[in-house]
């Protein structure tokens, strides 16, 4: 005998299909969301971070990166036809903070290794006045001279921090140790990094998982890590300082 199903009522089709779009939306948003540090495990290999070797001296490693900084035709570069296009990236990425609540337009912010200050000016541009520049080579008036392995700043300066030059550390504890340092407690560090590429032939250090900077990141938790195309970096990996000082 032959079973025949009722047919579902005609005003129930509508909200049926309305039900499957609304969760095929919210499928595609979740893959969207930055993924947050909630309890994650990181898997780190011992060789997960690995640092060039071929540096006769710390004199020798600081004259390789300002022989990119000062080259000519690169500053022309930066100065002129890609300084109008980094802006813009830039501005997107802190806009997006921004809307993370990662930063705000009070946040006193830094940006490591800035060169001609393109990630300041965007900073700027997206309502963040309080925001400067540091590098081997000054430009001012958005960039100052400094070395990130020893800021020449106050401990506990800066709400903000961002860089996306962590693969040209040659100490790259001293260089979170020094972010750490100028962090104020509850202070967000956004860092750009590589992790399925090598970066350029300047690098000093190559990443191969973010396992290497939470264990580096000792007085800070992580809170997002989200894939980025962030001018040849492709990994975002957020910090923020914990607020019990050691």
């Amino acid at each position: 005998m032959k079973t025949c199903l009722p047919k579902l009522p005609i005003l129930l089709k509508p909200f049926l299909l309305s039900l499957f779009l609304s969760l095929a939306v919210l499928a595609f948003l979740s893959l969207q969301t930055p993924h947050r540090n909630q309890k994650t495990t990181i898997i780190t290999r011992p060789d997960d971070l690995r640092i060039r070797p071929g540096y006769s001296s710390y004199d020798a490693y600081i004259q390789r990166q300002l022989n990119k900084t000062l080259n000519p035709k690169l500053r022309q570069i930066w100065t002129t036809r890609d300084w109008t296009r980094k802006v813009r990236v830039f501005s997107r990425f802190f806009e997006d903070l921004k809307q993370r609540g990662l930063l705000s337009n009070g946040s006193k912010s830094l940006c490591i290794g800035a060169r001609v200050g393109q990630e300041v000016a965007a900073l700027k541009r997206v309502g963040v006045p309080d925001s400067v520049g540091m590098d081997l080579v000054p430009y001012p008036p958005l960039v100052i001279k400094g070395d990130f392995h020893y800021q020449p700043f106050n401990d506990e300066t800066f709400d903000f921090e961002f860089s996306n030059v962590f693969d040209h550390a040659l100490y790259p504890g001293k260089f979170v140790g020094e972010i750490e340092r100028t962090l104020k407690p509850g202070g967000v560090c956004v860092l750009h990094v590589s992790i399925s590429k090598r970066p350029d032939k300047y690098s000093a250090n190559d990443l191969f998982s973010v396992g290497p900077l939470v264990k580096l990141f000792a007085r800070s938790e992580m809170v997002e890590l989200r894939s980025v195309d962030g001018f040849g970096l492709d990994t975002e990996v957020v910090f923020r300082k914990k607020n019990q000082r050691l």
